[in-house]
């Protein structure tokens, strides 16, 4: 028993590092969705044609199409074009433009679903259009969209192990590494599973936490 314990504990300093780097990742990625997110679920409701547009396109070209085939495109087409991108930025920039798209059709939803009569006021107080948004609208929205955005962040975690697929060393790559030099696939994929899990328990949880901080009482 102790042998195994042993053979287990030489595993996870290895993992561990893999899932620094998975999340740095996703840490980079969410930084770039959140305004993203934003400024397209805003867009798409947006008086003008051309911004509604713009950010119609963009959202149903990530929504519409594999995530895995994105970073491929990025990684592998882009150079072809005279655009050569660093594995990490590419797998930091496509997670986000993916995410940013599912996240702005949540954006989208919360701001429908505040009811009309909150912006005739704010009409009625000689506010703005931004002025409504920031101060009434978003407000109120933003608890409803953080459910929907917890369950955004976890599938975000998960398709960060697509990026072992162009060379970076993350938690799955880490892992994929460690099977082929000791044929422990079964410990390795364990503990594997129960570090992604452990994050997205801990995502769970702080979205938890957000949401009893800025419920509208």
């Amino acid at each position: 028993m102790q042998l195994i314990s042993e053979h287990i504990a030489e595993l996870v300093p290895p993992l561990l590092e893999g899932l620094a780097v998975t999340l740095q990742i996703m840490a980079g990625a969410v930084v770039l969705a959140v305004p993203l997110a934003l400024a397209s679920g805003i867009g798409r409701m947006s008086t003008l044609r051309p911004v509604r547009w713009l950010a119609s396109v963009y959202v149903e070209v990530f929504r519409g199409t594999s995530a895995l085939v994105q970073l491929f495109w990025f990684y592998f087409v882009l150079p072809l074009f005279g655009v050569q991108l660093p594995a990490m930025l590419v797998g930091i920039v496509v997670l986000a433009l993916n995410a940013g798209a599912y996240g702005a059709e949540v954006v989208r939803g919360a701001l429908r679903a505040v009811a009309p009569g909150q912006r005739e006021a704010g009409v009625a107080l000689n506010l703005t259009r931004g002025q409504i948004m920031r101060r009434i609208v978003l407000p109120q929205a933003v608890p409803a969209m953080l459910p929907p955005a917890g369950n955004l962040l976890i599938e975000l975690l998960k398709n960060t192990a697509l990026v072992s697929l162009i060379t970076i060393t993350d938690l799955t790559f880490r892992g994929q590494l460690l099977r082929s030099e000791t044929l422990r696939t079964t410990e390795i994929f364990t503990l594997m599973l129960l570090m992604y899990f452990a994050v997205a328990l801990l995502i769970t949880a702080g979205v938890r936490l957000l949401e009893r901080r800025v419920r509208v009482r």
